[in-house]
């Protein structure tokens, strides 16, 4: 591992957890999205994996986890989840309930307990790549190890 990456509180609960893990540093960019961190890291937008804060229709927060290159079906994830409707967090709202800025966001080490939903097609990939807990920060792992630490609920929420 580098050590020339943050220690932020994801990089902790991987350490904790005994995850093996790469760093990988780009150049951020507002409204950039994973499109730009799979072309810095050279890996296909599939396998980088985005962290998501939304609410469900009684402003509870829960946490997608969902392939770069798909969106989530607002509505297949709240009928999936047995809620009424969920919505994506406005950024300020998102960094509350996370503990990390919009850009920035893990799964790992989330200020608030939430529950958590993968989309199931993340965890049959061979490798990831998912915000290390600061903006232009991603760390590579096996999804396996993802389930293991994280123990979402693996869901198909997926549009293309």
């Amino acid at each position: 591992m580098a050590k020339d990456h943050p220690v932020t509180m994801a990089v902790r609960v991987l350490r904790r957890n005994a995850v093996e893990f790469t760093t990988h540093l780009y150049a951020y960019e507002v409204h950039g999205g994973t499109r730009v961190s799979a072309a810095a890291l050279g890996v296909d937008e599939h396998s980088v994996v985005k962290t998501l804060i939304f609410e469900d229709d009684a402003k509870r927060p829960l946490c997608v986890l969902m392939h770069g290159d798909r969106e989530v079906s607002a509505k297949n994830l709240a009928r999936q989840i047995g809620v009424e409707g969920v919505a994506p967090c406005v950024p300020a709202v998102a960094d509350r309930h996370s503990g990390y800025p919009v850009g920035g966001t893990s799964p790992f080490g989330l200020k608030r307990a939430m529950p958590i939903y993968c989309e199931k097609t993340v965890t049959e990939l061979r490798r990831i790549w998912i915000n290390g807990g600061a903006r232009g920060f991603l760390v590579g792992i096996d999804p396996r190890e993802l389930v293991r630490v994280l123990q979402p609920t693996l869901v198909e929420a997926a549009t293309s």
